[in-house]
């Protein structure tokens, strides 16, 4: 398997390690050259877009068969790798619903990335409402979690 950035995102957030307050942010994401000029054509008659990107700054772990506690917490439970969003994962993709604020021809902007100045962009793909889950269920402990993450 052999993936390639499809583009880069520039963001006024350089710190990997400050976790909250991403709702706010707008991130330009600047595509690669080869991708052309019609890449986004239609792309702008949507609200909002995945971002798939490489948490590129994340050093692997030893080990992934332990648990831990949520984001380090002492106050989180100990969950499993696949239990949290985090970038330390065996391999580190993120991915983040997005605004889309504007679209050019060879780059974008978006409200709410969490991903840091200089992230690779693995793939960009328009939020349709049929693909969306209706009834999403998840703990108390993550909403606590995560409740000054986009806010901040």
């Amino acid at each position: 398997m052999q993936l390639e950035p499809i583009g880069t995102v520039r963001s006024p957030r350089t710190d990997p390690e400050n976790t909250i307050g991403w709702g706010e942010v707008v991130a330009r994401i600047e595509l690669v050259e080869s991708l052309g000029t019609q890449s986004l054509v239609g792309l702008a008659d949507f609200s909002h877009v995945d971002i798939l990107f490489w948490f590129d700054r994340a050093a692997p772990r030893a080990s992934y068969t332990g648990l831990r506690p949520a984001r380090g917490r002492s106050d989180m439970p100990p969950i499993g790798v696949f239990g949290a969003r985090g970038p330390y994962r065996p391999n580190p993709i993120g991915v983040s619903a997005c605004e889309l604020v504007e679209v050019g021809d060879t780059w974008l902007s978006v409200r709410g990335l969490d991903a840091v100045d200089g992230t690779p962009v693995l793939d960009i793909k328009p939020v349709q409402a049929q693909l969306v889950p209706r009834d999403v269920r998840e703990p108390d402990w993550s909403t606590q979690l995560m409740s000054d993450y986009y806010s901040g």
